[in-house]
């Protein structure tokens, strides 16, 4: 009899035991389908239902990494998840606001994109950590950082994770670009981002050529140089295909004075029908952000002079992304004017 009992007793234990790892690897395997179908999200051209779709994803991930705290997808699909977040909807309500001229509006948009690139930045660091410790010291200069990642990220696989925290970090110092602190660890994003090209350079249709581009177009007294040849080979991979990389060719004209030139891939932007369908979103973020940098404010920022855009009918439907009126198109620009890849 108690032989039964301890054999009862023993079969039990194992039945929860097995219970337990099985309920675990049916979690890691949603986590990993639903990293493999988030891809799916790049083809909805809907900005709003994207919105939705990217609020709801970020919470979903959030549970997960609580019920799996050492699923390294999900890690990853936070990272990814709270970077396009901020970029693509809390930081365009910021920029919404600053050209609406509503200042409150303005600083509390910047205060939500700042805090979804904290914690891609956080998860992303969190996901590192997994490959090694040693990030907090290989960070004290450009090179030593460079060296670390050199040395433990080695596999085209690794390139994903160091994209998106790369783009957050940078992100937050462009957002915060007034603020020192932030400023002087810009060198992090950068390397991040040269190592995610070095592995997998056509990730996110050349996304860490393009970031680059515009990180080197960032002042008159940057590396325009370097710039124009990143993007002229983004362009020319792309095909022209990705919006956002005409969009940083429109930053990198900007600190040239280059007025025709800006004007010119800005409407290109905007004249562009659906180009590459698997690139829907990032085209549908990319027309936004080229709508609002044809905006009188917006040009007169690069020195540029703008004429008085015609007052609109009475009546007259205001904007779906809620942006003022962009400044009238251009006369097409002189051919000395366009770039070695645009033509």
């Amino acid at each position: 009899m108690r032989t039964n009992v301890l054999g009862l007793a023993l079969a039990a234990t194992l039945a929860l035991g097995s219970t337990g790892c099985v309920k675990k690897m049916l979690l890691n395997g949603q986590i990993k389908s639903t990293r493999i179908g988030a891809g799916a999200a790049d083809t909805i051209g809907d900005y709003e239902v994207a919105r939705g779709a990217a609020a709801g994803g970020v919470m979903q991930f959030e549970g997960m990494h609580r019920l799996a705290p050492d699923n390294e997808d999900a890690l990853f699909m936070l990272v990814r998840g709270w970077t396009g977040w901020g970029y693509a909807f809390a930081q365009d309500d910021y920029e919404v606001a600053t050209l609406a001229g509503d200042e409150d509006a303005a600083e509390y948009h910047k205060q939500r994109a700042k805090l979804a690139f904290d914690r891609a930045i956080s998860y992303g660091l969190e996901l590192l950590a997994k490959e090694d410790e040693g990030f907090s010291n290989a960070k004290k200069n450009a090179d030593t950082l460079k060296a670390w990642l050199g040395e433990h990220f080695d596999d085209k696989e690794d390139a994903e994770t160091l994209f998106w925290l790369g783009s957050a970090w940078l992100a937050r110092v462009n957002l915060l670009k007034d603020e020192p602190e932030y400023v002087a660890e810009l060198f992090v994003g950068v390397a991040l981002l040269e190592r995610s090209r070095e592995l997998h350079p056509e990730l996110m249709a050349w996304g860490a050529t393009s970031t680059l581009a515009a990180y080197h177009a960032r002042t008159a007294m940057a590396e325009l140089d370097e710039a124009k040849k990143l993007l002229d080979l983004a362009l020319e991979k792309t095909q022209r295909k990705s919006l956002g990389v005409l969009v940083n060719y429109a930053k990198y004209a900007c600190v040239k004075s280059d007025q025709a030139l800006y004007e010119k891939v800005l409407n290109e932007v905007l004249s562009a029908e659906d180009p590459d369908p698997s690139l829907r979103l990032q085209n549908t973020i990319a027309k936004r952000r080229a709508k609002r940098a044809l905006h009188k404010s917006a040009m007169e920022d690069c020195g540029f002079e703008v004429a008085e855009p015609a007052k609109p009918a009475a009546g007259a439907a205001e904007s779906a992304s809620g942006d003022a009126a962009p400044a009238p198109a251009p006369a097409a620009a002189p051919a000395a004017a366009v770039p070695a890849a645009a033509k």
